[in-house]
């Protein structure tokens, strides 16, 4: 487990100290009975599952529905989880594959919701593009930006580069939960990036 100090502590005094649990010991627990695990399990991984789910579909609506069925097929399969990968891996494949087959299933929608995740969210953003308040180009114009310029990325490159720059999984975790070797990893990584800078330069106003 985790510990977690109270506010307020000084060395030397007394502190209250509550442990977390870690992923591996909520699903003993709900190995052994105890259903109830699963709302913290799952509470800690809904925004990041959504993030992902937003990124890969650029809607928030099928973002939502992405989230719900891949939680749901999460919970029906998750007596067989042998643990070969972390939950979190594990979560995260089979949301990013809901999100892509009700991606397939209803198109990717045209205009992308501007509800999605938010500015601070977007840490990825700042690799690609400089942002410049002196442009005149709002926040909220730039996250929707972005969102178009990751729809024009073939899905293998989106989903790739989704899970590393928003879901923050490292090579080898993107490698596990896409089923390729991590030197594919790294090569669609390159070439999106490539391509979302390319896009993002062509549209992005000229400051004078």
């Amino acid at each position: 487990m985790t510990p977690i100090v109270s506010p307020g502590f000084r060395p030397g005094s007394e502190a209250k100290i509550h442990l977390v649990p870690s992923d591996e010991q909520l699903l003993a627990s709900f190995a052994a009975g105890r259903r109830e695990v699963l709302d913290e399990l799952f509470r800690r991984y809904r925004l990041l599952a959504y993030r992902v789910a937003f990124r890969l579909l650029g809607n928030e609506a099928d973002a939502l529905d992405a989230v719900q069925e891949g939680f749901v097929k999460v919970l029906t399969h998750l007596q067989g989880f042998e643990g070969r990968s972390s939950f979190k891996t594990w979560l995260l494949r089979v949301v990013s594959n809901a999100a892509l087959d009700l991606g397939r299933q209803r198109g990717r929608r045209e205009t992308a919701s501007l509800e999605g995740p938010g500015a601070e969210e977007q840490s990825w953003s700042h690799a690609l593009v400089e942002y410049d308040p002196a442009l005149g180009l709002e926040q909220a114009d730039l996250r929707h930006m972005l969102t178009q310029a990751l729809a024009t990325l073939p899905e293998a490159q989106r989903r790739t580069f989704v899970l590393h720059a928003d879901a923050e999984l490292s090579y080898r975790e993107v490698a596990d939960v896409m089923g390729i070797s991590i030197g594919t990893v790294m090569s669609r990584l390159y070439y999106a990036r490539q391509k979302l800078r390319a896009y993002l330069a062509r549209r992005m106003p000229v400051s004078s």
